[in-house]
Order: structure tokens, then C-alpha cells, then sequence
């Protein structure tokens, strides 16, 4: 029999493990040329270096060089922080880029890139579990509508958070927390609050106020982005700390950090600080009526005004200081000015020097001595030398 290929993909469902910390995976059946089928699991980052791989190794066929060739599906780039519902909506577009890839002509679709990606690995068979955490849970995808991904089996488990600090509630729609409630998150918003669930009640809850029970959160949060992202402000807001910034509907800014809290590391002019995420819109983003209604909430509070924080995890978290948000935006710019002169200078030389070559006067031919008398009689015909004596 000759080489291993693939002959199909089907995506099952997805897989909640909670070992080394709270993760999701896939779960692929993958039947083979052999007739063989085999289960194996993969996290959506590793389909995502998987497909920019496949990318690179073929420029034609994924429209790098000509979009009107591109035959290799395209798929989205991980969000800044995938939870459950992100992970279950993404169902569907990736068994269609798996029905597309195994399709593919044979020099894609049987490559060794795609043929060892989807290869049964020792961890499909016996994943690494530790027996004092929970065990995974499986969530199948139905057999009878694989077109829609949003039913799926099984119960929804949430992900779990902890208090870390009491919480008093200030309207009817937000949700009262006591230091230590374990409370499941069912929507996460980058304005900063989080609609969550106690037992039998339901409501918003600060961000900032909450934990995951597996550590740190920072790897939900982006890395800071000196160059800025262009953002529009939609409500004013007065600034109540130091480190906040205080701007009017319609002023342009740019965005350095996104965090957790809701609480963004912005820059105006050269100024940089903190503002609520929920009063920002992206710049050329159309307005909906959701983040009409979000923006007439009140901003959540940030962590660094959470008193008393009775954190389990306040050691590990890692801090950037405004100052150094602002000296390495500065650094930014200065960098981005000194480039723009230098390429200034660069150019106005080049024209200089063309301008002066131009302008030069041209080198005359030189006029040769006039020769001597003595010369001429040595060296002229008899009948001239007559004529001259």
C-alpha cells in the first residue's frame, strides 16, 4: 500500500478539561486510506498554527500572490480569550474548512503537513489527567444538525470564578457578591462586566471583582500595543484617579491596552492613562443598539480600587505601571518621528546632490602653449624657414 492519506475529517464535538488548568479541545474522527478511523483532539490555537503553516507552504494556493487562486479556506484567528461559547460557535466553520481541506487537490490535502497534524498522538489515547480535579466533559455535536452548531448535547457547564472581594450591588440588573462565592460566568464583556450566575440568581458582575479558580488571568489579556489603536469616544468621562484621562464625546484616540477590567490603557496626543472600554467604539465600526444600552451603565470599578481583595492569586499577577505605559508610548513616537526625519534628510540630500550636479558648470578643454620661436624653425620645411628670415 502506498503512502498514508486521509480520506475524511468530521468534527464530533468539543471537549471542557480542567488539567493543567481549564482548557478546551476538539474532538476529530479521521478516517484513513486504510480504512481505519482514529479520534484525536486539538486545540483550536494548534489548528490555527496549522492553517498559517499550510499558508507558507503554499503562497499560490492561499492567495498571497493572487486572491482570485486561493483555494485554501479561510479560517479566524483566535480570540484574545476563548471561552465556551466562542469554542461552541466555532463548530461550524471548522467542519467545513475540514470537508474543504481533505478535498483540496492531493498535493495539499496528502501532504506530510496535514498527514502528521491530524496523526493519532500519545495524549489522544491517554490524556494527561490529574485524579483530584473533575473529569473532562464532552459536548457532542448532534448527528442530525451538524448545520448548527448552537444545539448541542449534553449540559452547558460555565466556567467558574471565585470573589475576591465583597460587592454591593447599584442597580436592579447587577448581581450582590460576598469574598469567596464561586460564581459561573455566562457572558463575558470587554466593557468590563460580566453577566454571571449564583445558585438561583442571575446579574452583572465587575470583572474585577472575579478570579478563575485555575490562576492567573493575564493570558486572557492582550499584550500592549504601543502603536496604538485608532478608537472614537462615544459618552465623556470626568477622571475620578490620577491615571485616568478625561476626554468629550468625539475626541480620536488611540488604545495601547485592553484589559480585563474594562479599564483601557489609552493615548491622546501624548498622553496616556485609563478609561471605561464601554465608552469607546472602534474608528469606521458602525454603532448598535446593544452598545447604545451598555454605554448608559456606569463604568466598572478597576482592580486597583478593589479593597480588601481577599485574592488567591494577587502574587502572580504581573503590573505595568502608568509610567512605563507612558514612556514606552513616547519612545513609540519619538522613534516613529526620528524614522520620519531621517527618511526626510535621506531624501532632501539625494535632491541636493542632483540639484548641485545639475548646476555645475561644464569642464572647457584645455588651450595648448603657443610654440616657441626656436621650435617652429626646427622644426618647419626649408621653404617656410626662407620666408620667415
Amino acid at each position: 500500500m502506498g503512502d498514508a492519506f486521509i480520506r475524511h475529517i468530521e468534527l464530533l464535538g468539543y471537549e471542557k478539561r480542567f488539567f493543567p488548568s481549564q482548557h478546551y479541545v476538539y474532538m476529530f474522527l479521521v478516517k484513513w486510506n486504510d480504512l481505519s478511523e482514529k479520534l484525536v483532539y486539538r486545540r483550536f490555537t494548534e489548528i490555527y498554527e496549522f492553517h498559517k503553516a499550510l499558508k507558507e507552504m503554499f503562497p499560490i494556493e492561499s492567495g498571497d500572490i493572487n486572491m482570485e487562486k486561493r483555494i485554501i479556506p479561510h479560517l479566524p484567528a483566535p480570540k484574545w480569550f476563548d471561552g465556551q461559547r466562542s469554542t461552541q460557535n466555532r463548530q461550524d466553520t471548522l467542519a467545513e474548512y475540514c470537508y474543504t481541506l481533505v478535498n483540496l487537490p492531493p498535493k495539499i490535502s496528502r501532504c506530510l503537513h496535514v498527514v502528521n497534524f491530524f496523526k493519532v498522538r500519545p495524549d489522544d489515547t491517554n490524556p494527561v489527567t490529574d485524579s483530584q480535579i473533575k473529569k473532562p466533559e464532552v459536548f457532542l455535536l448532534p448527528q442530525d444538525a451538524k448545520k448548527n452548531s448552537t444545539d448541542i448535547t449534553g449540559p452547558i457547564v460555565l466556567q467558574t470564578y471565585r470573589a475576591i472581594a465583597d460587592y454591593e450591588k447599584n442597580s436592579r440588573s447587577e448581581m450582590a457578591l460576598n469574598a469567596g462565592d464561586m460564581v459561573d460566568v455566562v457572558e463575558k464583556s470587554e466593557t468590563g462586566w460580566w453577566f454571571c450566575q449564583l445558585k438561583n440568581k442571575r446579574g452583572w458582575v465587575p470583572a474585577a471583582y472575579l478570579e478563575p479558580m485555575d490562576g492567573p488571568d493575564e493570558s486572557e489579556e492582550q499584550e500592549p500595543n504601543y502603536a496604538g489603536e485608532q478608537y472614537v469616544v462615544q459618552k465623556s468621562y470626568t477622571a475620578v484617579e490620577d491615571d485616568e484621562l478625561t476626554l468629550k464625546e468625539g475626541d480620536t484616540i488611540e488604545v495601547i491596552h485592553k484589559l480585563l477590567d474594562g479599564w483601557w490603557v489609552i493615548r491622546k496626543d501624548e498622553t496616556t492613562g485609563y478609561y471605561p472600554s464601554m465608552y469607546l467604539q472602534k474608528a469606521g465600526e458602525e454603532n448598535t443598539s446593544v452598545k447604545s444600552q451598555l454605554r448608559n451603565r456606569s463604568a466598572p470599578p478597576r482592580r486597583s480600587t478593589v479593597r480588601n481583595a481577599k485574592s488567591i492569586h494577587k502574587q502572580g499577577r504581573k503590573q505595568i505601571s502608568q509610567e512605563t505605559y507612558r514612556r514606552n508610548s513616547k519612545k513609540y513616537l519619538q522613534s516613529r518621528r526620528n524614522m520620519k526625519e531621517k527618511f526626510q534628510n535621506m531624501a532632501n540630500a539625494i535632491f541636493e546632490k542632483n540639484e548641485q550636479e545639475e548646476n555645475k558648470p561644464k569642464a572647457q578643454p584645455a588651450v595648448p602653449p603657443r610654440p616657441s620661436k626656436d621650435l617652429i624653425l626646427n622644426r618647419c620645411t626649408e621653404s617656410t624657414r626662407r620666408k620667415i628670415l
